[in-house]
């Protein structure tokens, strides 16, 4: 007779942790993040609610932790195993006119759409949330900008003068305003338009 094997408490931990991540992301695309509740991510997760609150202390830091994690997988998934960051294949036009087509295509992505909204609207309201979101997420991509736009610097492609930390703006703010507003459609043509305009100011030709 074969030794009992005792359960795998890890295991059952991060398949229920796993589960509340989706139920929590699932339940804020179907009904909002006000109408979203511990008690309901709990029952959609098939979890008792005690679970939840063990690991997190709020209905906005379990989104978070979500979002996050959705992140991470599409961006391994994107990357094939690639290092992180901007790719640098000599032209800066076209690396920059690439990512920002990615980041178009996650933002109009219905399953992250639904919990980014909610995160940048809480954050609005939760000074904590939204600093913990800068740090986890903004802040590691915002530095992929920063680091090849200072190779573009040494390349003499960007001007010397130019702080790279102010530049990287000028490509992300234009697709977080439109997409925030929903004033007119945010594609690939649009992205493509802000990194010319962009670069005709940075470019170290002008």
């Amino acid at each position: 007779m074969a030794p009992h094997k005792a359960p795998d408490s890890s295991r059952r931990s991060e398949r229920s942790r796993r589960a509340i991540y989706d139920a929590a992301l699932a339940l804020v695309g179907e009904a909002g993040y006000g109408r979203t509740t511990i008690e309901g991510i709990a029952a959609r997760a098939g979890v008792g609610k005690q679970t939840i609150y063990r690991w997190w202390p709020s209905k906005a830091a379990v989104l978070m932790e979500a979002f996050l994690d959705l992140a991470a997988r599409q961006a391994e998934a994107a990357g094939d195993g690639a290092s992180p960051g901007l790719p640098d294949g000599g032209d800066l036009a076209a690396d920059l006119k690439a990512v920002l087509r990615a980041t178009v295509d996650e933002l109009n992505d219905p399953v992250s759409e639904a919990p980014t909204r909610a995160l940048t609207a809480e954050g609005i309201m939760d000074p904590a949330l939204a600093a913990q979101f800068v740090e986890k997420l903004f802040e590691p991509q915002a530095q992929w900008y920063v680091t090849r736009l200072r190779a573009a610097q040494e390349t003499g492609e960007v001007r010397a003068d130019i702080d790279p930390r102010i530049a990287l703006e000028l490509l992300i703010a234009p697709l977080t305003h439109r997409w925030l507003l929903r004033t007119l459609p945010l594609t690939h043509a649009y992205a493509d338009a802000v990194v010319d305009h962009a670069l005709r100011g940075l470019s170290a030709g002008t």
